[in-house]
């Protein structure tokens, strides 16, 4: 796995600060339809139709990141659905339920922001239902809001934290019995395309992505789930989490431990649909060692996804138009969808 270190240096720090600007620097960009998934206000998907007017174009499933805290929302990525829209894709950007500072409790008992001075990350089980559910209804909106999209050739694509939600969208049919997202079959897709997700749970937790993330999208306390030590995170075997003692592992926290289990892509392998990832090495923010953790889980299980690392690249140039990393992006989401 790449060595990362636990402190980056000035130069890291400033090379992902530059980065950040140029990917946030890009105005949004209006898409040409929006239609609702559900009630709520944040259950909308935007529409962006290929920009050359082709019909049968391949349909991307785009989901943000932003660590599923409330600040972020899908406007930030809007730039890459139109420069993917004008790369002959459809694209379907979503819109989900994400942790803010209203949240009393992901879990009962728990204090506002524990551990934490931000927004809480995701909410449960709010954050799942939506992205199923905005899944679930893709073929119908998307038919009916874009008819030149080809439903039957969808990649679902997703950056950060929403490159977790990709995946995991692609592994609802391997979720534990009883899970209420659990899918009977796999879910008729081309393939996904994950841009530095958060991609294994435990080895976010031990690397302390994202100020602890992970952690509170499963209602856990930070010291209960790195047990004092992020070394030794899960009993320090990343690739047996949630193997064996469950009540061991996460600290013993067991509602974090049972959430997981219905959460963590690095443990709903192996998926049988086609996976890439991409990844850059000079990420500060979701190392790749998160990304590479996923890759030999899954090898270990029998699945290959592919990983691409690219060098010189921190995490937000993988959805800046601006940036070469952008073309990347969308030559792999090509290979899947073509």
């Amino acid at each position: 796995m790449t060595d990362f270190p636990g402190s980056p240096d000035s130069a890291a720090r400033e090379r992902d600060a530059a980065e950040s600007a140029s990917a946030f620097a890009h105005p949004a960009v209006a898409p040409d339809r929006t239609a609702a998934y559900g009630d709520h206000p944040d259950q909308v998907v935007d529409f962006y139709a290929p920009r050359d007017g082709r019909t049968g174009a391949p349909l991307v499933v785009l989901l943000h990141g932003g660590a599923w805290r409330s600040p972020y929302d899908r406007a930030h990525v809007s730039p890459l659905a139109d420069f993917l829209a004008r790369r002959g894709f459809a694209v379907a950007n979503v819109e989900y339920r994400r942790g803010g500072d209203d949240i009393p409790r992901q879990r009962d008992g728990a204090e506002p922001g524990a551990g934490s001075t931000g927004p809480v990350a995701g909410r449960w089980p709010e954050t799942f239902d939506d992205v199923a559910a905005a899944l679930d209804a893709m073929p119908a909106l998307a038919s009916r809001e874009l008819p030149g999209a080809d439903v039957r050739r969808i990649v679902v694509s997703g950056h950060s934290a929403g490159g977790h939600l990709a995946l995991w969208a692609a592994a609802r049919h391997v979720l534990p019995e009883g899970s209420p997202w659990r899918l009977p079959a796999p879910p008729s897709l081309r393939g996904v395309v994950a841009l530095a997700p958060i991609a294994d749970f435990a080895t976010a937790v031990g690397l302390g992505v994202c100020g602890g993330a992970v952690t509170q999208l499963l209602g856990g306390e930070a010291g209960s789930v790195l047990g004092g030590e992020a070394g030794s995170v899960l009993g320090g075997d990343a690739g047996a989490v949630l193997g064996g003692d469950a009540g061991s592992a996460l600290g013993g926290d067991a509602v974090a431990v049972e959430r997981a289990a219905h959460a963590d892509p690095g443990v709903l392998l192996p998926t049988g649909i086609a996976t890439a990832i991409v990844h850059g090495v000079e990420d500060i923010v979701v190392p790749p060692a998160v990304s590479e953790a996923y890759v030999d889980a899954a090898a270990r299980s029998g699945e290959t996804v592919g990983l691409t690392l690219l060098g010189g690249v921190g995490h937000f140039p993988l959805i800046d138009p601006s940036a070469d990393a952008c073309a990347v992006v969308a030559e792999e989401l090509a290979q899947l969808a073509w």
